[in-house]
């Protein structure tokens, strides 16, 4: 009943290659090393995450930037620490969380962008948030947006240094970044790249997995060209494309799905969809690698010591600098058209997906409620989903 997975050789090289790359910058960030960026205009810049990177590699980056070196982050970020944000930067066309430019005087730590919500900051940090200058317009604009970008991708805190460098209508700053053994990606690569891997899915295995409930089950297994993350189609019983499929998109919560934690709803809606799409006789559950609502495991843990402090669900991520929800689902979309689905029942309470599944081409033909009571532990949780993003419990 399934389309045949495509090959690899079905990825044009092309986009092979500006995949691989992104996913090189990723490691480089998350290993501390410095990345270049350049766009298509010849503006570029140095990256370093101010999370990752230590002295050495500031040093390094200092020597090599043709300018100062600028602190770079998100303006839900800028506010979380305390910084006053000019009005013609505040947010212009309706970019509510646009990158923010703080200069970064010798001596002041990258790390005191790290830690927003301490009540009480110490004096030492206290000095610092002080002699941070306000914030900037920035020079590249697109770069500064697709630093940020880049370091969201790697699932580290939206917060890099950057060094400028000089103008390049040549293009040659490829060969410069391999001269000074540096990573090299550019802008229009990173700001294309969940899109780009989510068309080039490749389906790399599957096997017969009986499960609780739902003893006729496969799993499917998705990759993405370069190797990058991957997402899972659980199939129970025997789907008919020419039907609308009954489909669940979940997304990956360690916390919930495999440890049982309380704070969410997640275990309890992966176990009760397969549980009913076994009772109604066939569909797929698409589970998805974009933990936190898309921000990782490590943010979303971070984001859980905003919530013990006050913050609710998208207060938490916001103060950390990201949006509320960076989840995508294109990566369902296609992994659904791969399999020749292209109507579905989709159970979920979040209206988000029914539109989001309808811009990729996906026919949602009705809604299937899928919630579950509060436990005790998740009432505030569950409340922020239904007063703050819209969804229908």
């Amino acid at each position: 009943m399934l389309n045949k997975p495509m090959t690899t050789s079905q990825t044009h090289p092309r986009t092979a290659t500006a995949l691989a790359a992104v996913e090189r910058a990723m490691a480089e960030l998350r290993r501390g090393g410095i990345v270049v960026l350049r766009d298509e205009d010849g503006a570029g810049g140095l990256v370093a995450s101010a999370e990752s990177c230590g002295p050495r590699t500031l040093q390094r980056l200092q020597g090599l930037a043709q300018g100062a070196q600028v602190l770079v982050t998100t303006r839900r970020r800028a506010l979380a620490i305390g910084m006053e944000i000019p009005p013609h930067i505040a947010g212009g066309m309706g970019e509510t969380n646009m990158p923010i430019t703080l200069d970064l005087p010798d001596g002041v730590p990258v790390d005191i962008i790290l830690r927003p919500h301490e009540a009480e900051p110490d004096a030492t940090r206290h000095a610092a948030l002080r002699h941070l200058s306000r914030p900037v317009a920035s020079h590249a604009p697109r770069i500064a947006r697709t630093a940020i970008e880049l370091a969201k991708l790697a699932r580290l805190l939206p917060a890099v240094v950057l060094g400028p460098l000089s103008r390049d209508p040549g293009n040659n700053r490829r060969a410069w970044a391999r001269e000074q053994d540096l990573v090299y990606v550019d802008t229009a690569d990173v700001l294309s790249y969940e899109e780009t891997a989510a068309r080039n899915l490749q389906q790399v295995a599957q096997a017969r997995v009986p499960l609780e409930g739902a003893e006729n089950a496969r799993i499917l297994a998705w990759r993405p060209s370069d190797g990058g993350k991957e997402h899972l189609a659980i199939v129970v019983g025997e789907i008919d494309p020419t039907e609308p499929v009954l489909i669940r998109l979940h997304s990956e919560c360690f916390t919930g799905d495999l440890l049982g934690s309380l704070r969410c709803d997640c275990g309890l809606q992966l176990r009760g969809a397969i549980a009913e799409i076994a009772r109604q006789g066939s569909g797929v559950l698409l589970y998805l690698a974009q933990e936190g609502r898309g921000i990782g495991l490590v943010n979303k843990l971070r984001a859980y010591e905003l919530q013990d402090d006050g913050f609710d669900t998208i207060d938490a991520n916001e103060q950390l600098g990201f949006d509320a929800d960076e989840r995508i689902y294109a990566p369902a979309a296609t992994i659904l058209g791969r399999m020749g689905i292209k109507r579905v029942r989709l159970m979920t309470n979040n209206p988000e997906k029914i539109s989001q599944l309808e811009r990729f081409g996906v026919e949602v033909v009705a809604r299937v409620q899928h919630s579950f009571p509060a436990n005790g532990h998740n009432e505030n949780y569950l409340r922020t989903k239904a007063l703050r993003a819209g969804h229908l419990l």
